[in-house]
């Protein structure tokens, strides 16, 4: 089981890593659609959660304090999914859908990064080869 709980955590993480890596090499692109969205300082933004989608992929699956990892990553994306992805206040029927469709993925991979904290943060899990224990030690 070790090694399903492995792959599964590396495959959560992947998506955080591709992204997070996108940011900087598409960093004018995203800047621009951050300052579209009204994000302030939008370059700025662009590379911190850049380096916060790298930083919790690698801590989830290296095992490095994977709790805070995956709570991070949890909270950036819901973050993410409320400020770049408001498909309500869209009025075209297509934007509206594009951004109906990033922000279900957002909240869906919200709530994948939730469930790693909790295996993660439960005391006496066993989620797979880690290089850490977790940050957090909660009951069962």
């Amino acid at each position: 089981m070790n090694a399903v709980m492995l792959i599964g955590r590396t495959l959560l993480a992947f998506m955080f890593i591709a992204s997070g890596l996108n940011h900087f090499t598409k960093a004018e692109a995203m800047a621009g659609y951050a300052a579209y969205k009204k994000v302030p300082s939008p370059k700025f933004a662009n590379l911190l959660s850049g380096i916060v989608m790298i930083l919790g992929g690698l801590s989830v699956i290296l095992g490095i304090y994977a709790d805070l990892g995956a709570v991070v990553l949890a909270a950036l994306l819901i973050i993410m999914a409320l400020k770049m992805h408001a498909f309500w206040s869209e009025t075209d029927a297509t934007a509206k859908q594009t951004e109906m469709i990033g922000f279900l993925k957002n909240i869906s991979m919200a709530g994948g990064a939730l469930f790693m904290f909790a295996i993660a943060a439960t005391a006496d899990s066993d989620y797979g080869w880690k290089l850490t224990d977790s940050l957090w030690q909660i009951a069962k």
